[in-house]
């Protein structure tokens, strides 16, 4: 295999070559942005697509453009103003600034997280011109103490501050009740305002077949088990495995081989701290989650995380080359059915499902609950660069992966 490079801030690098569209996208949304700039504003451009359809690559050349422009170009409408680029992702954020580092036209006081800059602009009294939002998804829409949030929406306040606003969003990326987004919730705010929407649908990340991605999106959206496309394997290495531990074992020569792979694993596993760590345990399998990661560096490109499981907290918005999914107990199958089932009552997760006070009805909530669930794994189906390789919890899920494996005419996976 070719020499590849897995530094996250070479695949967000504003120089990383764009596709005809994605470079058409970049120039219409500079265009949209010096007209409102103008007048009639505030105004709102909207990015939609799946995990891995560039949305990220778009909005870091964009941002770049923008930011050379404000510094270094007299004759352009952007000349002298103030932009800035938000994320909610600390592990993201942490790459942004990486590759701000190296570059002479964006400095690191340009990325920020969203409730840090609506807070310094109340602080000092000022709006700015542009906010460029990077996994709107992850905005919150309640008031979050934690995060020294006072207000009930953070695109909405973030709108009141800019004259232009530039967002990426993905239905499927919404994880927590404190961040509950869905088109609907999204339409009322950006609906008040001129705006404009682009659909980016052309998968990038992942090598994989579009047959294969349309039964992940069957497997997390519609909660069904569909037989494997006979393309599952087409230049990508897509496995089912029934032992976990064989899985680990796998990865980590995935590891050797191409470096970046890696074990994630869904909600599900109660804390028995052990030794400081909670663990994680299937059988043989034993390995502890993802620790806090106080370094500057992202989760997956510590050499030491071979030795973690990673969750969605660490791996969303990331490559990874390979991965080793585990389907933990809130995912399991309806028997005698080949629909799948979400246990809200073994999802550990407790952060995610917070109370909301425009949320009364038991049913919504429920529903709403076991949709973010199924995103959480969504997140996790659209990580893996070459290969994906799925373990499950349940022992009837396990087993039927491992038939409509075989049934597609694949041979399961033999020990390393």
């Amino acid at each position: 295999m070719t020499q590849i490079s897995n530094a996250a801030i070479e695949k967000l690098s504003p120089f990383k070559k764009l596709t005809p569209e994605q470079a058409r996208l970049v120039e219409d949304i500079l265009s949209f942005t010096a007209s409102h700039l103008q007048g009639d504003w505030p105004a709102i451009y909207t990015i939609i697509g799946d995990a891995g359809t560039g949305k990220s690559v778009v909005l870091s050349q964009l941002f770049d453009r923008l930011q050379t422009a404000a510094r270094k170009d007299p004759s352009s409408p952007f000349y002298h103003t103030t932009n800035y680029f938000l994320v909610n992702h600390p592990e993201i954020l942490k790459v942004y600034r990486e590759i701000a580092g190296g570059l002479p036209e964006l400095y690191k006081k340009d990325f920020a997280r969203p409730t840090s800059l609506i807070n310094q602009l109340d602080k000092r009294q000022e709006t700015i011109d542009v906010a460029i939002i990077d996994e709107a998804h992850l905005l919150l829409s309640k008031p979050d103490h934690y995060n020294n949030f006072y207000h009930d929406n953070q695109l909405v306040e973030i709108i009141k501050r800019a004259k232009v606003v530039v967002i990426v969003f993905d239905q499927y990326q919404v994880l927590r009740m404190k961040s509950l987004w869905t088109p609907e919730r999204l339409h009322q705010i950006t609906n008040r305002y001129p705006h404009k929407e682009y659909h980016l649908t052309k998968m990038f990340r992942m090598n994989a077949s579009q047959d294969l991605v349309d039964w992940f999106n069957t497997f997390t959206n519609d909660y069904r088990l569909t037989p494997l496309p006979a393309s599952a394997r087409d230049h990508y290495d897509f496995r089912i495995y029934s032992d976990a531990e064989q899985m680990r074992q796998a990865i980590v020569q995935r590891n050797k081989e191409i470096g970046l792979s890696r074990i994630l694993s869904t909600s599900g596993y109660p804390s028995t701290l052990d030794g400081g760590k909670h663990y994680i345990q299937e059988g043989k399998f034993k390995m502890p989650w993802d620790q806090y990661n106080y370094t500057v560096t992202p989760w997956a490109e510590l050499p030491q995380t071979i030795n973690e499981v990673g969750s969605i907290y660490t791996c969303q918005g990331f490559d990874l080359n390979y991965t080793g999914i585990i389907l933990g107990p809130p995912i399991s199958q309806t028997p005698g059915t080949r629909r799948l089932q979400v246990n809200l009552d073994k999802y550990t997760d407790t952060e995610a499902f917070k109370k909301r006070a425009d949320l009364t009805d038991p049913a919504q909530i429920e529903r709403l609950e076991k949709r973010m669930i199924m995103n959480s794994l969504n997140v996790l189906f659209k990580r893996g660069v070459y290969g994906t390789y799925l373990y499950a919890h349940d022992p009837l899920l396990r087993q039927t992966l491992s038939q409509l494996f075989t049934q597609a005419g694949f041979h399961l996976p033999k020990e390393e």
